[in-house]
């Protein structure tokens, strides 16, 4: 009986340690529409991480290469719901400011292979003002080892926007507020 009593109490305290260590560590979103943590302060002006991903051919594309421009990278997946929401505005993003010297990475962090993510992008359409259309930013492949470069990841979709002299301006994990992020770009255009 005392062994019960000693396994019924033991579990009841580890319980009540992890509630206690899941409310001490949980993170409270600012925005409680979109559920979305905006962390800007992290790396906020910091340089761009020195970073090469992979494009869905495998060959390699540094993040360098895009200086001067002002780059949104997109962090995503394809099985996350928010990313599957907040594509549309990222097809829009790039229409629209493409030609002002802004481009949006999308970085796919899926472990399955690149033939997985390119027939995603391939046979997939989104709805953007009324129009089906496909991803029409570069897709490139991340990894931890990647993601760690930036500071590592909570989740997903997490989204950097970098200035064209290549400082950090902008980072939001968690859903993006396409007001928000519109104005960032602009800003730095």
């Amino acid at each position: 009986m005392k062994k019960v009593l000693l396994i019924i109490g033991t579990v009841v305290v580890l319980i009540g340690l992890t509630v206690y260590a899941d409310r001490a560590t949980r993170l409270k979103p600012r925005n409680s529409v979109d559920g979305a943590v905006h962390a800007d302060t992290a790396v906020v002006g910091t340089p761009e991480p020195e970073v090469t991903f992979k494009d869905l051919d495998g060959k390699e594309v540094p993040l360098s290469a895009y200086k001067g421009k002002v780059v949104l990278v997109n962090f995503w997946a394809t099985w996350c719901e928010p990313c599957q929401i907040e594509i549309p505005w990222l097809i829009e993003m790039q229409q629209k400011y493409s030609s002002k010297g802004f481009t949006v990475l999308g970085v796919d962090v899926d472990d399955e292979g690149n033939n997985v993510v390119s027939a995603y992008t391939a046979k997939e359409r989104f709805n953007v003002n009324g129009q089906k259309l496909p991803m029409n930013y570069p897709v490139l492949r991340g990894n931890d080892a990647v993601a760690d470069k930036f500071g590592g990841l909570l989740g997903y979709p997490t989204s950097f926007l970098i200035s064209r002299d290549g400082k950090i301006v902008k980072k939001t994990q968690g859903l993006i507020d396409y007001e928000e992020i519109t104005k960032a770009i602009e800003s730095q255009l």
